[in-house]
């Protein structure tokens, strides 16, 4: 009796075995720096940036200009005229923070041109990971690189370069 009620509890432990769910690992900044298009789209955006911070800059430099300039004249403005030229750099500041939402705001070009550039090669990664998802049979897949609370995963469940071959790289 002991012997069965030991052999049923083992088959019974090891068909709970059968069961279990199966886990993968990606590590999305492996898999985009080796994507020539990811970085070819994260140089064109820091030029783009950086030409954009260029013309900020000088804009700015022409408003500190313009403060200087107000601030050496100011006894001997007249009330007019020391009106228009304050409202002229309130105006230019204006201008400049205008800009500013427009190039780097949150709905602004540099957020637009980013997802116009990397919204296609996550939808390729996304396609990649469901397919060998699906064809694997896992049931759940883990960015190793975005979840901070893994401390050790098994290379063994680490299928990025399965995706990179999948993609083509």
């Amino acid at each position: 009796m002991k012997k069965t009620l030991l052999l049923f509890g083992l088959f019974l432990a090891l068909n709970m075995g059968s069961y279990a769910q199966k886990y993968a690992l990606i590590d999305m900044e492996y898999i985009l720096k080796k994507i020539p298009a990811y970085e070819n789209a994260n140089k064109e955006l820091e030029i783009i940036s950086q030409q954009w911070q260029t013309e900020i800059d000088s804009l700015v430099k022409e408003a500190d200009e313009m403060y200087k300039k107000y601030q050496a004249d100011i006894e001997t403005l007249q009330g007019n005229e020391k009106t228009k030229r304050e409202n002229e750099i309130v105006a230019k500041e204006n201008e400049i923070q205008k800009l500013r939402d427009k190039y780097f705001g949150p709905q602004g070009e540099l957020f637009k041109r980013r997802e116009a550039y990397m919204k296609p090669i996550q939808d390729d990664i996304y396609n990649a990971i469901k397919e060998i998802s699906t064809a694997s049979g896992y049931k759940v897949v883990i960015d190793r690189a975005s979840a901070t609370s893994i401390i050790f995963a098994s290379p063994d469940i680490d299928i990025s370069d399965q995706i990179l071959a999948r993609l083509g790289y």
